[in-house]
């Protein structure tokens, strides 16, 4: 009995490793995909429109401390994409990459609602996926929400990298490698 114990034992241990495994890659690719999807909307919001941001009292001289601010990396503004940006996990579908096993997870419908010219053989697509992708996406956003708003709010280079591999450590180094790699 006691070689029984030993068993189950090393069998535990060795299904919470697969299944920590698979809970990085899913937080790691959510967190890859949300950064895709805040960087591509940023970037369609005209560069000239802007916002008042400050206190709109008037001081004692008749002034006011209200500056103007590009509105694309407002607090405002990132404030309403991260409200609905996790919708978009539903456009999302499921790869295994074959060298390391790990799953990636890549946008399979395009930006204008159609399908994406990539080849879609290898990736899974249904809505278990889109769910528990979408479901970690908005743990991330509650989580990390003061985090996306800091780094979304000026321009920055790697932020997937900074953000999901860096300050949160939703992705290890080697992950981060073969998702770039894609």
């Amino acid at each position: 009995m006691k070689g029984w114990g030993w068993l189950a034992l090393l069998l535990g241990a060795l299904l919470g490793t697969a299944w920590a495994r698979r809970s990085q890659d899913l937080h790691c690719g959510a967190c890859r995909a949300l950064v895709d999807e805040l960087e591509w909307e940023i970037a369609q919001v005209d560069p000239k429109k802007t916002i008042q941001m400050g206190s709109f009292r008037i001081n004692p001289d008749g002034s006011q401390s209200v500056v103007e601010v590009p509105y694309a990396r407002s607090e405002a503004h990132l404030t309403e994409l991260l409200e609905e940006i996790c919708d978009r996990m539903k456009e999302y579908g499921e790869q295994i990459d074959p060298s390391t096993h790990r799953k990636n997870y890549v946008r399979v419908v395009g930006r204008n609602g159609e399908s994406n010219e990539l080849d879609l053989q290898g990736i899974r697509i249904d809505s278990d996926i889109s769910g528990t992708l979408k479901f970690a996406c908005e743990s991330i956003v509650e989580e990390y929400e003061d985090e996306l708003i800091e780094f979304f709010s000026r321009e920055a280079d790697n932020v997937k990298d900074k953000l999901c591999s860096k300050r949160t450590d939703l992705c290890d180094h080697a992950l981060h490698i073969s998702h770039d790699e894609l």
